[in-house]
């Protein structure tokens, strides 16, 4: 079997063990907050694509409403339907 650890050997071990797990949780919650503000950045772009779009949609529809209601007072003027 292995030597036997003194008891100030093996808290110096648990000493650094614990540091090294605190550094690497706060790295890991740096890099968690980097994606969380890049991904709130994406949600937003996205948000303002979708808005862009349903603002065009929404014109074309307007636009359409209009064209349709211009021939039908057309048609009703010129053929009388």
């Amino acid at each position: 079997m292995g030597e036997e650890k003194s008891t100030r050997e093996l808290i110096c071990e648990t000493s650094r063990d614990v540091k090294w797990i605190v550094r690497t949780l706060e790295r890991m919650e740096d890099r968690h907050a980097d994606f969380e503000g890049r991904l709130r950045g994406l949600e937003g772009w996205k948000q303002g694509k979708v808005g862009e779009e349903r603002r065009a949609r929404q014109i074309g529809a307007g636009a359409g409403g209009i064209m349709g209601g211009v021939v039908a007072v057309l048609s009703r003027v010129l053929f009388g339907w």
